[in-house]
């Protein structure tokens, strides 16, 4: 059986987002409306796959729903030129703290970023 691996990706959002959604506005005051909104999250699935479990509210079998409210509402697309050049990583920890790095970054760049 072939191990696990785990990727971060990276969503374009709506600028809607920034204006109607105040959590995604607090927790973003360095954005000047210049640069894009994205969430940025990590997944054992291939990024399209996830993005296409967050646009349908995706639910699994326990009954839990595995979609963002941000992304399924706002999300546009995959950006991958902003994640491609990072390795799959082997365990769930690794893509976790990969994902939080990633995400501070853009947010230094001056992105607008949600993640979880």
């Amino acid at each position: 059986m072939s191990k696990k691996q785990y990727r971060v990706y990276v969503i374009e959002l709506s600028k809607r987002v920034f204006t109607q959604n105040t959590k995604f506005r607090l927790a973003n005051p360095q954005f000047n409306g210049v640069l894009e909104c994205l969430y940025v999250g990590m997944t054992s699935k291939t990024p399209k796959e996830r993005f296409e479990q967050h646009k349908t509210g995706y639910i699994n079998k326990k009954g839990h729903k595995l979609s963002s409210a941000i992304v399924n509402t706002y999300g546009s697309y995959l950006r991958p030129s902003l994640y491609n050049h990072i390795p799959a990583m082997n365990t769930r920890e690794e893509a976790l703290a990969m994902e939080q790095q990633l995400a501070l970054e853009l947010r230094r760049k001056r992105y607008a970023v949600w993640f979880n």
